[in-house]
């Protein structure tokens, strides 16, 4: 620690000090094997010859296809299969297996077909029978732009064992700096069957139309398909249509380099989902014996459950949802995985209840980073990590010409002497002069919670002026019931982004942000509070030439100034460059150094000791290597090493995934932390460690064991989830939770006892359709 009265002179001086490493990591790059032919422009594709600008016609079925997976109806070969572009390893390179891939449609299906040859049937990968897991199997997927937005598509994909994946995507897929653009927890009623014989193996989708949505003109759709087959043992991708390298790595997944289709004279149904479920289960909770009894301290407090529920969903016309919901339960989620807190800020948890998932991307209004937004969903039905009964609700989301828009509203029941409470959420956006700019509104409410109402609003705009350029404003404002807002500035958080999107070349991301004392959006998520934020980030990437074992280099420096709004003085800086290395092989290594300034004035804990008021510098450097996700053993590890505060720390993150067999696969982490504050002769050590036993005996049969450790509050917690899955919206499921405390004894009687309280829980639902 330091006493620095010429802050801006030694924030200078640190920065300067990380100009000899921003240069040692250029040359780094400059002199990788193949960047002197991809400077020149050798072996690139030009893609745009390659894609049609006119829209596709997709061909309209007459005859019955049974969805079977063996690709024999004569139909089939009366259709063209789609020219198909590789793009990787080697873009625009030669492919290696023969692929087939079809599609067609009738008044109500999507329907795909896809013959996947191969010379060596026994390398075909097929890692696991868990449905939205992947683990290097070899795939099938098609990205579908339904709504011809440019921004949002789903995307279903298979595997040789006809384990569905399905996902919700979002702004594009750009990782921009708000929300993540992925959605895995989104589950659909679509329909897939596979085989596979010596010449390799075969695929069939049938893709309802109201699963889409979609807007009509006329009697014709236009819609966005990317489809693809990738080959893990080669890290093949063949794709249609063509996609040029500056979109990177996830470039067949953006909505935006979908090609353009279309069908005519569709006439989905309008199906009804009515899905009641029941639940059964006992919780045992330990409570201490009053008297306290010598011989048992404690005794055990059992509560059975028995609970009925109903969700309903209906798509009234082809560009509206409605669902509800009464007696919301969420008993079979995963439980979330626990986190090391480094930080004098909040942890953030991802949402991963199914009610929540169906078109979640159009409730988004992130406000900064990827945890600030406006409207949290987990924020109903959860307190503090205790679950309140939710009596139910209702969500209407829909699409009418360029405007998005979603309703949502739930009722929770009254907990822990708080009275129930409503809440809600209104959400518009509207396209505005091209398919990539919009702008848009939100309110959110959180009323009846003891005197502690709370409305938020926003309005924001995504503008495109023009080539990859993009202008982003948010403007949001709280008013709370315990808040004596002093006035529209320290009510509301403002923010401006200014950023170039490419993976080819110089790119870069300005940004301005601030956030009032008296924002409050207790319906969302804010990390700070009333500080002003200046940041940017400016990077340039370098694509390989085709003999190169590199896709491409990337060198970046990120920098931030966090300052009080009430006195201007910084309380946070950084300054981080890093460069990344992106193996045709699918592992990436990045190494960094960061350089950070914090102002503390209110002293926080980590682990074990305390971090004192004061004004610290500190700098660290890492590493991070993410392994291939197609091989069998894959995961990634990460290391750091530096100053932290007045001490010093040393970190390291492992987090395995081994797939033995395709009904087994073991996935695991282990996260510690050593620091040391040797001038106060202080010093703690933090464990995390999971563990994760997954086994599926097909795709209807899974059962999954999630074990954490956590040596801050000495801890273990088990989920083990048995899952039988009868068809889509019908299943059996069988839950059991338990806490162990691993540290008995705390110096004085009684001693805690083994079970910090477990539960067992079995849920049957069963989807009716109409």
């Amino acid at each position: 620690m330091r006493n620095s009265g010429t802050l801006a002179r030694g924030f200078r001086r640190r920065a300067g000090d990380l100009v000899p490493l921003v240069w040692i990591a250029l040359g780094t790059a400059l002199t990788a094997p193949g960047l002197a032919a991809q400077a020149a422009g050798a072996g690139e594709v030009d893609v745009a010859a390659l894609r049609s600008t006119a829209p596709v016609p997709i061909p309209r079925i007459t005859e019955e296809i049974e969805v079977d997976g063996v690709v024999d109806e004569p139909v089939w070969d009366t259709i063209d299969p789609l020219p198909l572009f590789i793009m990787s390893p080697t873009h625009g390179g030669e492919q290696t297996e023969r692929t087939e891939i079809r599609l067609g449609h009738d008044d109500q299906y999507l329907y795909a077909s896809g013959r996947m040859y191969d010379s060596n049937p026994d390398g075909i990968r097929v890692s696991t029978f868990y449905r939205d897991i992947y683990s290097g199997d070899d795939l099938l997927s098609f990205v579908v732009d339904s709504y011809n937005d440019y921004e949002t598509a789903l995307w279903f994909a298979t595997t040789p064992a006809g384990v569905r994946h399905d996902r919700s995507i979002s702004n594009d897929a750009e990782f921009s700096g708000d929300l993540p653009p992925f959605n895995q927890d989104w589950n659909a009623h679509w329909d897939v069957r596979t085989t596979r014989n010596e010449e390799g193996w075969f695929a069939e989708f049938r893709i309802p139309f109201s699963t889409l949505g979609f807007q009509a003109q006329g009697d014709e759709v236009t819609m966005g398909l990317t489809i693809y087959r990738y080959i893990s043992r080669k890290n093949e991708r063949q794709v249609y249509p063509a996609i040029a390298r500056e979109w990177g790595r996830l470039a067949f997944m953006k909505p935006s380099q979908t090609q353009r289709m279309t069908v005519r004279e569709v006439r989905p149904t309008a199906p009804v989902y009515v899905t009641p479920y029941v639940l059964g289960g006992l919780s045992q909770t330990p409570v201490l014996r009053e008297p306290s009894d010598a011989a048992s301290y404690w005794a055990a407090e059992r509560d059975p459950t028995t609970e009925p529920g109903i969700d309903l969903k209906y798509s009234p016309s082809s560009n509206l949802a409605i669902d509800l919901t009464v007696n919301t339960d969420f008993a079979q989620v995963e439980a979330d995985e626990q986190q090391v807190n480094l930080t004098r800020f909040s942890l953030f948890f991802p949402e991963k209840r199914q009610f929540f998932q169906e078109r979640a991307s159009t409730f988004d209004f992130g406000t900064g980073g990827f945890t600030d937004r406006v409207f949290f969903s987990r924020r109903i039905g959860l307190e503090r990590g205790e679950l309140v009964r939710i009596y139910g609700g209702a969500r209407v989301v829909g699409r009418v010409g360029g405007l998005d828009y979603g309703v949502l509203n739930m009722q929770t029941a009254p907990a822990g002497g708080r009275s129930g409470e409503n809440t809600g959420v209104m959400r518009l956006k509207q396209q505005v002069l091209n398919p990539y700019s919009f702008v848009g509104a939100i309110v959110a409410t959180r009323l009846g919670r003891n005197g502690q109402d709370n409305i938020a609003y926003g309005v924001d705009t995504q503008l495109r002026p023009f080539g990859n350029e993009y202008l982003t404003f948010t403007w949001a404002q709280t008013f709370d019931e315990q808040v004596i807002e002093r006035n529209v500035l320290d009510a509301g958080l403002f923010r401006a982004r200014w950023e170039r999107r490419t993976d080819r070349g110089l790119w870069y991301n300005l940004y301005y942000r601030r956030v009032g004392p008296d924002y409050t959006p207790r319906l969302g998520f804010q990390l700070r509070r009333d500080f002003s934020l200046f940041g940017g980030q400016v990077a340039h990437t370098w694509l390989q030439g085709p003999s190169a074992s590199l896709n491409n280099i990337t060198l970046s420096v990120t920098g931030e100034s966090y300052y009080r709004n009430a006195d201007i003085t910084p309380e946070s800086r950084s300054i981080r460059p890093e460069v990344e290395f992106d193996f045709k092989s699918g592992s990436t290594i990045t190494v960094y150094s960061n350089t950070q300034y914090e102002d503390i004035r209110i002293p926080f804990r980590v682990g074990d000791v305390s971090i004192r008021p004061g004004e610290y510098w500190f700098q660290e450097a890492g590493i991070d290597w993410m392994l291939p996700r197609t091989a069998i053993f894959r995961g990634d590890i990460k290391t750091t090493v530096g100053s932290f505060y007045d001490g010093r720390r040393a970190g390291l993150i492992f987090n395995p995934i081994w797939s033995l067999s395709r009904y087994f696969e073991v996935g695991g982490g282990y996260e510690v932390n050593r620091i040391e504050f040797a001038g106060r002769d202080e010093a703690t050590t933090t464990h995390l460690g999971r563990l994760k036993l997954s086994f599926a005996l097909n795709q209807h049969i899974s059962l999954s064991t999630f074990a954490q450790y956590n040596n801050l509050d000495e801890r273990t917690s088990i989920n083990a989830r048995f899952r039988y899955h009868f068809r889509e919206g019908t299943d059996l499921w069988v839950v059991y939770n338990e806490g162990l405390n691993l540290e008995r004894d705390r110096g004085f009687d009684p001693r805690l006892p083994w079970s910090a309280g477990r539960n067992f829980m079995i849920k049957y639902s069963h989807t009716f359709s109409f």
